[in-house]
C-alpha cells in the first residue's frame, strides 16, 4: 500500500486538518484511543502506519493528539484495528437493530469487488453479500489473517484457494475455513460469482498479510 503524503504542518495551537472554528474539541479521546487500538492489535507503529498508508510519523501526530484525524484516516485506522468509527471515537454504541432492511444494504466497492453490508457494525462476526467480477480486483491476493471465514456461493462458480488446494464451489456449495489458512477467492465463470459472506474480527498478535500472487495450486474436489 502506497503512503499518503503528510499534510502540512499546521500552525502552531491548530492541528493539521482541525477546524478553527473551535469544533477540533468534539474529538478529545482519539489520540490516546488510537494509541491504546494499535497496542491492543499488537502492532508497532510502523506496522500500523505500513496498513493504513500513513508514515509512521504521521501516525505519531495522530496518537500524540498533534494531529486530528480525517474521516477517511479514521475509516482505514478502524479497519486496521478491527473495529469501528464509532469505537474509535469512544462513542457508546446505540441499541443495535437486528433486521437489515435491502434498501439499506447499499453496495461498496473495494479492490473491484463489490460488497453489501448484510449485518450490523460493530460485532465481531461481519455478513455481507459479495460480488467477485470474472476478472481483475483481488483475484491473485492472499490472505492470512486470525478468525474464522464462511461462504455460500448463490450464483456462478468460485475458485476458492485454501493452502496449497483449489476447490471449485457452485451455487448450493459452501465453505467454513480458520483464516489462519493462507486464503484466496477468485471467479471461475464469466459473469463473475456471488456469495454470502462471513467473517470474524479477531483481535490477535498475529498481523493480518496479504502474500501477493499465489504459488501453484493443487486441485481439490469440487
Amino acid at each position: 500500500m502506497s503512503q499518503l503524503p503528510d499534510p502540512p504542518d499546521a500552525p502552531p495551537g491548530l492541528a493539521a486538518g482541525s477546524p478553527s472554528d473551535g469544533h477540533a474539541d468534539r474529538l478529545p479521546d482519539v489520540a490516546p484511543r488510537l494509541r491504546a487500538l494499535r497496542k491492543r492489535s499488537a502492532l508497532t507503529l510502523e506496522a500500523a502506519a505500513a496498513r493504513t498508508g500513513l508514515s509512521p510519523a504521521h501516525l505519531s501526530r495522530l496518537e500524540t493528539g498533534r494531529r486530528t484525524p480525517s474521516l477517511p484516516m479514521l475509516l482505514a485506522l478502524a479497519r486496521t484495528y478491527g473495529t469501528t468509527v464509532s469505537d474509535v471515537l469512544g462513542e457508546v454504541a446505540a441499541e443495535r437493530d437486528p433486521i437489515v432492511r435491502a434498501e439499506r444494504m447499499e453496495p461498496q466497492e473495494a479492490g473491484g469487488w463489490t460488497y453489501w453490508r448484510a449485518g450490523g457494525s460493530g460485532r465481531a462476526m461481519q455478513a455481507l453479500r459479495l460480488h467477485v467480477p470474472a476478472v481483475g480486483g483481488q483475484d491473485e491476493l492472499v490472505r492470512v489473517h486470525a478468525g474464522e471465514e464462511w461462504l455460500y456461493v448463490t450464483k456462478g462458480r468460485l475458485r476458492l484457494t485454501l493452502g496449497e488446494t483449489a476447490h471449485l464451489l457452485g451455487p448450493g456449495d459452501s465453505a467454513h475455513f480458520d483464516s489462519l489458512t493462507p486464503h484466496r477467492i477468485a471467479a471461475a465463470s464469466h459473469g463473475g460469482v456471488d456469495l454470502l459472506f462471513m467473517h470474524t474480527l479477531m483481535q490477535s498478535g498475529v498481523a493480518e498479510l496479504c502474500l501477493g500472487n499465489a504459488a501453484p495450486t493443487r486441485r481439490g474436489t469440487p
